[in-house]
């Protein structure tokens, strides 16, 4: 049996989550079950629909209701949606504990943290409860210090030169 190692994405520079969706790739490609759980993405159908043609090899899941980012919601707006998001970070854990898949992406799960949602220890507690067979990979824009004793595998992505103004082109 293969041993599943921990990966993380993050950084200031785009393409954590297509990095991501690249492995899911060929994860899938290797006959291995993916679930990918997408968090502070809004609910942008356009390219969740797009996704859920690669069912039943990928799965994608986002629990958020909210059209609009995250950050752009009103305090009242983020308390709602920060229930929904707790249940796909619930829904996380069960997935690990059960053994559901081979590979699960937590899609800016390290933004959760950033935001207060979460905690570091939260996020320890998932790769804690992994099978020693799955393989985890989380994204985000920063890595906590905390975190890094239980990675296998870092990667940073940066911008180097570059402008995007548009949020939903450029996530």
């Amino acid at each position: 049996m293969e041993k599943g190692l921990v990966k993380i994405y993050f950084g200031e520079g785009k393409g954590k989550s297509t990095s991501s969706m690249g492995r899911a790739l060929v994860c899938a490609s290797e006959e291995k079950e993916v679930f990918v759980i997408q968090f502070l993405k809004g609910k942008i159908t356009g390219r969740l629909d797009y996704l859920k043609r690669l069912e039943p090899e990928i799965k994608v899941f986002r629990f958020e209701r909210e059209e609009a980012f995250y950050e752009d919601l009103t305090e009242e707006e983020k308390q709602e949606e920060k229930v929904n998001i707790l249940n796909g970070y619930n829904f996380a854990k069960k997935v690990l504990s059960i053994g559901e898949c081979e590979v699960l992406i937590l899609d800016e799960i390290l933004g959760l943290v950033d935001l207060g949602i979460i905690t570091c220890e939260d996020v320890i507690r998932l790769i804690e409860m992994k099978d020693e067979s799955v393989e985890l990979i989380m994204t985000g824009r920063h890595l906590p210090d905390e975190l890094i004793p239980y990675a296998d595998y870092i990667s940073r992505l940066d911008i180097v030169k570059g402008s995007c103004s548009e949020k939903p082109s450029c996530m």
